[in-house]
């Protein structure tokens, strides 16, 4: 049987892109077909074969919902051979299924692994969150801050003004006051039409000039999302959001007890934290599925936290 630390070796450098690239690859044969739930359909069936070929006693604990919502990768499955270590699994097969299904940019296959009990299982429920990425002293945002304040705190770690500070926000009527906000600062606002895993995402890397990721999002996709940060050295705050008395027991239900606890970076994902996308459609990080005759080719990133290693990787497979 594999060492847990072995198996975690093996999985970062082949396995768990192995499992984004087969999700994406289904899910990129519905892109523009109008048709959402096929998409994510075919990303689950193609993800869930993938971790059923390997060696772990793998377990979901951010998935497509409950059991009873969600036929397969649900919360609480149980994934893999049954052999070697106990792995945390979190993930979005596809995440951006609008996205896909309009052939529009930064649609992923998403997953994050850990050792058992790492992941902070959230409930399917939204989450107010605040993120960025590396090189800044700690506390340099404070999700109870305005963002106004958080603009100008950033602003003055970086050594620049506010109006070349870039957040990233879900284009949503909720977060119109945010909008306001930065932009009262000067600073510039990219809005996204889904996809707040791609959004946070996006602030890990220097290159897409994405400083800053805020809003209200889903609470299984900032796991995902710290998950990425952790093995790169970002920040990130968390908190839950009940819209109702049903939300709130089933948090209860799966072992919250602070249900208006403030989560930082660790509390989210603690632990050797694996991190792997595969774009689906092109994207500001990664390029699309593309098709050839015989032949075809993904792009995904694969990272560690334990040692900071980031792979990005392009494949040409027969089919």
């Amino acid at each position: 049987m594999l060492t847990e630390d072995t198996y975690l070796d093996r999985v970062l450098t082949m396995e768990v892109g192995r499992c984004t690239e087969a999700a994406a690859v289904a899910a990129s044969t519905m892109i523009g077909r109008g048709d959402k739930e096929g998409a994510d359909q075919a990303a689950v069936t193609a993800l869930r074969e993938a971790f059923n070929k390997l060696e772990m006693d793998g377990k979901v604990v951010i998935g497509e919902g409950e059991r009873d919502e969600a036929p397969m990768l649900y919360i609480g499955e149980k994934v893999g051979t049954g052999n070697g270590p106990k792995i945390d699994i979190a993930l979005d097969p596809l995440e951006g299924t609008t996205l896909t299904a309009k052939a529009m940019a930064n649609a992923l296959a998403v997953v994050a692994m850990a050792q058992g009990g790492t992941l902070l299982h959230a409930p399917d429920v939204y989450m107010d969150k605040i993120a960025c990425g590396p090189g800044y002293p700690e506390g340099v945002i404070d999700l109870d801050a305005p963002v106004e304040d958080n603009i100008a705190s950033l602003a003055k770690a970086k050594g620049v003004d506010a109006d070349e500070i870039t957040l990233c926000i879900l284009d949503r009527e909720r977060h119109q006051g945010l909008i306001d906000g930065a932009r009262k600062m000067g600073a510039r606002v990219f809005l996204i039409p889904d996809g707040d895993v791609a959004g946070v995402f996006h602030t890990t890397e220097p290159a897409t000039g994405i400083d800053l990721y805020v809003g209200q999002g889903g609470a299984p996709e900032g796991v995902l999302a710290a998950a990425a940060l952790r093995c790169v050295g970002g920040q990130m705050q968390g908190r839950l959001v009940f819209r109702n008395d049903d939300e709130r027991a089933r948090a209860e239900r799966i072992g919250v007890a602070e249900l208006d606890k403030k989560y930082n970076l660790r509390d989210l994902a603690s632990g050797d934290v694996m991190f792997a996308a595969t774009g689906v459609t092109n994207g500001t990080m990664l390029d699309g599925v593309k098709w050839e005759p015989g032949f075809v080719n993904t792009h995904t990133v694969v990272m560690r936290s334990k040692t900071g290693t980031v792979r990005y990787i392009r494949a040409r497979t027969r089919r």
